[in-house]
């Protein structure tokens, strides 16, 4: 069934609805066909995954009224509303209050399901945005981006200076640092941050699909679109093209007009849309690398490349890691509804120790497997050639840091903790190369 949207249809003469029904699967789309609004109205709420298409005159609850009780619990619904002639003005008053769209009987099958595709596309906007939104406020503004290093600072302050600007963007990054979540500030912290954000994984595209998913496609020639393409559906808002490296070359030759031009050209289509867009592009190897490579094409690279963010690897900014790593463990008891878990020795060297070349991702299991007590990590077996004096080091580095992590920088407090004099715990901090007002003021 198509893009996981359902038809909540809701008629009271069962002819009808058995054949718009039948019409509705025969074009692959789910419906749930109801001759009640009481009961189609039980069905809502706002987590519900399509849209609604309503007969007007049914005993009980009529159309508009069913409309106005919908946009009541959630007024992002798609309703359209099927009419006699009769109620045209009925339905004209309705568009005006919200209502997405009505048909007139006697009608075309197709002229309906189009309409249907339309507001489907439009709902799943709606959703796809609202899990951003959740993904975004329970991150806390973005844990990939918590750090006092040098480098994350930088980052920020470059996300709130080029976020208004009306440019392109190319961010890189391994997997897992989080391109995808400053992808999300950029459109956040822009003017286009009540449009859409449009996220498409260009890796989960499969050949025989992509072209039609990114463009669209025209239903039967007749000038409608079947398939409203992701790149139309970031119309005014923000198009965000994650492992854009992974794109066939015929798929980038096409993804280059649109970002020449502005405008877009679905399959089957006798003439562009222009478009009013950003596109912000992301991958997680040198793009330079894979042009050198005859992957990726040159002009492709230099059209994208108007202003080039990189997310570092924590790998490259260890000193963060222990302030994220306890942002994650106290995100994870409050998913899990645990206490936050003492740091003990193995997780502190675990800490110390591992690259994590899964980065954030890979931290925040393993904080989530910490909080629910499934993992013991042994002494980190990844560096077998380093000495007991070079792991007895990390280890000692690791506490420091923990300390005063949960001291706030705070000296005579992290100094009772540790149990040691004021000098030698200077010297320690010189030696691992800690900046004490990394961890103050927050």
């Amino acid at each position: 069934m198509e893009n996981d949207m359902q038809v909540l249809l809701v008629d009271d003469d069962d002819g009808l609805r058995g054949a718009l029904a039948q019409a509705f699967e025969l074009a692959g789309i789910d419906v749930i066909a109801e001759h009640r609004p009481a009961a189609a109205l039980a069905r809502i709420d706002p987590a519900f995954p399509g849209i609604v298409v309503s007969d007007v005159r049914m005993p009980g609850m009529e159309g508009t009224e069913l409309f106005r009780r919908i946009a009541a619990i959630d007024a992002e619904i798609p309703v359209i509303l099927m009419t006699g002639h009769g109620d045209v003005a009925m339905a004209v008053a309705a568009l005006k209050d919200g209502a997405h769209d009505f048909v007139t009987k006697p009608f075309a099958a197709d002229r309906l399901i189009a309409s249907a595709r339309r507001a489907m596309a439009t709902r799943r906007l709606v959703l796809d945005n609202r899990a951003l939104r959740a993904a975004a406020e329970q991150a806390a503004g973005g844990d990939a981006l918590i750090g006092e290093t040098a480098v994350m600072v930088r980052l920020r302050d470059t996300i709130v200076q080029v976020a208004q600007a009306e440019v392109d963007i190319l961010i890189e990054g391994e997997t897992g640092t989080g391109k995808e979540m400053v992808a999300t500030l950029l459109h956040r912290g822009s003017a286009r941050r009540a449009r859409p954000f449009v996220a498409v994984n260009c890796a989960a595209l499969p050949d025989g699909i992509a072209e039609g998913e990114l463009f669209g496609n025209v239903y039967g020639g007749s000038g409608r679109l079947a398939r409203v393409g992701r790149i139309e559906a970031s119309d005014h808002g923000t198009l965000f093209l994650d492992e854009i490296e992974s794109m066939t070359p015929g798929v980038q030759g096409k993804l280059l007009r649109v970002i020449e031009e502005r405008e877009v050209m679905a399959i089957g289509a006798e003439a562009p849309r222009t478009l009013d867009l950003r596109i912000v592009a992301a991958a997680k190897e040198d793009l330079a690398v894979a042009v050198a490579d005859g992957r990726f094409r040159a002009d492709l690279l230099y059209r994208l490349d108007a202003v080039r963010l990189r997310v570092p690897p924590l790998r490259e900014r260890r000193a963060d890691v222990p302030l994220l790593f306890g942002h994650l463990l106290t995100l994870a008891a409050t998913r899990f509804a645990r206490d936050v878990p003492r740091i003990d020795a193995a997780v502190q060297a675990r800490l110390a120790d591992h690259d994590w070349p899964g980065n954030v991702r890979e931290l925040r299991n393993f904080a989530q497997r910490v909080v629910l007590g499934v993992d013991a990590p042994a002494p980190e077996a990844a560096t077998p050639d380093a000495t007991l004096p070079e792991r007895v080091e990390r280890f000692e580095a690791a506490i420091l840091r923990t300390t005063l992590e949960q001291t706030a920088g705070d000296v005579r407090t992290a100094l009772t903790m540790l149990g040691i004099p004021r000098k030698t715990f200077y010297d320690k901090v010189a030696r691992h190369g800690i900046e004490l007002d990394s961890y103050r003021g927050g």
